[in-house]
């Protein structure tokens, strides 16, 4: 091809590359009202502390929450995992990106062979004078190829990888505020069965005390049978909490080292003491419901998902449009001897302009662009499905946080009467007014109301990480499209 029209040609592969088939994408409108339900109701709490949402888990004001919090960060095999794809996908990237830019190969060879006679070559070569049926070939090439991209069809792939690697990079932050959240879950609930196991042990002692003075006004003729046997079952129902508590505090434990990339067993010993449920902390900012689209990284990854087959729609639309490339030989080759290599006669040259055009391939295109289609939109629809679930999480999360509040106020309002009314009874007792029995009762009720306290406190509590959890834990979006913390 003559130099002038190889020029011209690339020119204008040069103009038309700015242009890309296929739909340009354009995050999608999702309609979301200006403020969360009860965002006044969680704003007006009142609570120990008050926390950013980064950093959530220190508002609880717990050490060894904190410190377990930031071990799970570091050691958690789920974390290794989301590492892992967002490297796969980041090599996905510079692969796409190669395929933008031209390639070239040096290659060099130096061959000897023996000449066969017997075959028609050999025959013909035989003949000359003072044949060598030895020969020797030498070469050394520069290859070089370019696919020029005038359709776009390359840039939409490399679009896709980029929201592809967008869409890993957030899905390792959404595992790591689920691990966050995960960790402090299972603490609080770790904290909370402690409680209702003193709670329950407490309970056994005085149920074990009420039936010894069952039995002894039984023994005098002063209590019925039955009363002996209601007390005995009642300590037999109070007895059997205990080993199921047990076997919760076990599980939560063993769930807790696992959590923290750990065998189950590693951090019982720091557990062991019994320590109180941690306090509810005070939110300094909710934000809005669109906010959620910034900051939720799980809303951040089906968006980046919907980009990816967005720009597939393009990638397999140019697939109706031909293909160019330029390709070019630069190198020498001789049969005679490497003092020849790289002479001005053994220098050789080429270059070549190469067209693919699937001209007869076009009802299978058509189906490759309705499969890109079909994707689109269920990736669209799992979008918008994703946003209104999240808004549903943020709403269930203050409904469930205002009410274990409220039920925790209510609950400790109603001990601390059930206390006075024990200590009543106990002066009662004392008084000649009322019998042991009596003060029994009252240590029985006061300590029923006691668990059902701590059950709600550890509600509050874990409600709370469940909010921090559907706000999106303090994770937002560069600028450049790339997740961050705040």
């Amino acid at each position: 091809m003559p130099p002038r029209r190889t020029l011209a040609l690339l020119l204008c592969a040069s103009a038309m590359a700015g242009c890309a088939v296929g739909p340009d994408y354009h995050r999608p409108e999702v309609p979301l009202p200006h403020h969360y339900m009860e965002q006044a109701a969680v704003g007006q709490q009142h609570a120990a502390a008050t926390v950013n949402l980064s950093k959530w888990w220190e508002g609880f004001n717990d050490p060894l929450l904190t410190h377990f919090v930031s071990l799970a960060l570091e050691q958690n095999l789920d974390l290794a995992q989301a590492a892992a794809r967002v490297t796969q996908a980041r090599a996905a990237l510079g692969a796409s990106n190669a395929s933008l830019l031209p390639s070239g190969t040096i290659s060099s060879s130096a061959a000897r062979a023996y000449q066969s006679t017997e075959t028609p070559l050999g025959r013909l070569l035989n003949a000359t004078p003072n044949y060598d049926r030895w020969g020797t070939a030498y070469a050394a090439d520069l290859d070089a190829s370019w696919e020029i991209d005038i359709f776009g069809g390359l840039r939409r792939a490399r679009e896709a990888a980029l929201a592809d690697y967008q869409a890993s990079e957030a899905g390792a932050e959404a595992t790591r505020l689920e691990v966050a959240a995960q960790t402090a879950d299972i603490y609080i609930s770790v904290r909370g069965l402690q409680s209702r196991l003193v709670i329950a042990r407490r309970q056994v002692r005085v149920e074990q005390e009420l039936l010894a003075k069952v039995r002894l006004l039984y023994g005098r003729g002063l209590a019925a049978e039955y009363q002996v046997r209601q007390t005995e079952g009642e300590l037999a129902r109070v007895r059997a909490t205990v080993p199921v508590l047990k076997i919760k505090l076990d599980a939560a434990m063993n769930a807790l080292d696992v959590m923290l990339g750990s065998p189950p067993g590693t951090h019982r010993a720091e557990l062991a003491k019994v320590a109180p449920i941690p306090a509810t902390p005070k939110f300094a900012s909710l934000g809005s419901p669109a906010d959620l689209l910034q900051r939720r990284p799980d809303l951040i990854v089906a968006e980046r998902h919907l980009a990816a087959a967005n720009a597939r729609i393009g990638e397999a639309i140019s697939e109706y449009y031909p293909t160019f490339s330029l390709s070019g030989l630069l190198g020498s080759a001789t049969a005679v001897s490497t003092g020849n290599l790289f002479t001005s006669g053994a220098n050789q040259a080429a270059g070549v302009l190469g067209l693919r055009w699937r001209l007869f391939d076009f009802g299978r295109i058509n189906a490759q662009i309705k499969l890109a289609k079909g994707r689109d939109a269920e990736a669209l629809a799992a979008y918008r499905q994703a946003v209104l679930r999240a808004t549903e999480d943020v709403e269930n999360s203050f409904s469930a946080l205002i009410n274990n509040e409220e039920e925790t106020v209510t609950l400790a309002q109603g001990e601390t009467s059930l206390a006075r009314a024990r200590d009543s009874s106990s002066t009662a007792y004392q008084n000649g007014a009322a019998s042991l029995i009596d003060v029994l009762h009252a240590d029985e009720t006061v300590l029923e109301a006691s668990d059902a306290r701590a059950q709600a406190q550890t509600g509050s509590a874990r409600a709370a990480v469940a909010v921090f959890k559907a706000l999106g834990g303090g994770w937002q979006v560069r600028k450049s499209g790339s997740v961050a913390t705040n």
